[in-house]
């Protein structure tokens, strides 16, 4: 599997691995990763919680597995698959830190790094760790321009409201030049305002439909306004697939017929997404099915949504 192609229109596909539950073992991560590779797909997440309290828990259950230590398994467990964050919790971790960890991951992986950032929703987790919760948003803003200073200085200084630091020797330096691709999550005003600021893509979370074209033409002027290139969109979708057409009012993009999905990419690729990652988990955990039927939902969108009859190029 290559690039969905419609025209002028290319997707690279993405998959959310769920690096947490009980079910979940290094084992079962490495063959997804090693499947995922296999079937063409260009780009595997993980998500990220450092303090997994009890309304993160209810959602995403222990064990959780560490993103960055994750991924830097999988680095060297395969050779074409981009890896990524989907997405970090920005305000958790120092930029310092960060900016090393992403940095490391980039080189171990030969350049194959994406950080997704956000700014997190647990309330609980902000007091475990001591960090102000309302201000999460402007606290993400900030490491978001630290971490741009570290990754373009190899001797790099910051002074912010909160974060201030002199003569940081800062190697080593990403692969990727001038720095790993930022995507920022978020559905609302503040992500795209954000990813305007500082993001190389737009990667909202299951976004309605209806509400997607505005959404870009605004983040497109934010853009204009900063003086930066227009971001890339990469958003992340439910994927289920059914027999029987559900109704349109009823579903989400990814969740229908092998014909409706179809119709979803081909809407998708329209509005100009680069990359679209799909999500086996709806979000409750008791509707999680086994791996292996996962792993062959996997196999049919690959074989029969994405590249029907090879109309794209393996």
């Amino acid at each position: 599997m290559a690039m969905f192609d419609r025209g002028e229109c290319f997707v690279k596909f993405g998959v959310n691995l769920t690096n947490f539950g009980r079910r979940m073992s290094p084992e079962i991560m490495l063959t997804w990763a090693k499947a995922c590779e296999e079937l063409g797909y260009h780009l595997l997440l993980v998500s990220d919680h450092v303090a997994l309290t009890e309304d993160a828990d209810s959602r995403s259950p222990a064990p959780f597995f560490e993103p960055f230590t994750t991924l830097s398994w999988l680095a060297g467990q395969t050779r074409k698959l981009r890896l990524g964050t989907g997405v970090v919790i920005t305000p958790h971790r120092h930029p310092l830190l960060l900016a090393r960890m992403t940095a490391t991951l980039d080189q171990l992986s030969g350049g194959r790094f994406v950080l997704g950032v956000g700014v997190g929703w647990t309330r609980l987790a902000f007091e475990a760790l001591d960090v102000p919760f309302q201000r999460r948003g402007a606290l993400t803003d900030e490491y978001l321009a630290a971490l741009l200073e570290l990754w373009h200085n190899e001797i790099a200084g910051f002074t912010g409201p909160t974060v201030r630091f002199q003569g940081v020797h800062s190697g080593p330096q990403p692969v990727q030049r001038p720095h790993p691709p930022v995507w920022v999550g978020g559905n609302g005003v503040a992500a795209l305002r954000r990813t305007a600021r500082f993001g190389d893509a737009w990667h909202p979370l299951w976004p309605r439909r209806e509400i997607l074209p505005q959404a870009l033409r605004a983040l497109h002027a934010l853009a204009d306004s900063f003086d930066r290139p227009r971001p890339a969109f990469c958003p992340r979708i439910a994927l289920e697939i059914t027999e029987t057409p559900l109704p349109e009012h009823l579903r989400s993009a990814g969740q229908g017929t092998v014909a409706q999905l179809r119709r979803d990419f081909d809407a998708l690729a329209e509005l100009g997404a680069e990359y679209v990652v799909v999500d086996t988990d709806t979000g409750d955990q008791r509707r999680r099915r086994p791996v292996e039927q996962e792993l062959e939902l996997l196999g049919t969108l690959a074989d029969k949504v994405i590249d029907p009859a090879a109309e794209t190029i393996r």
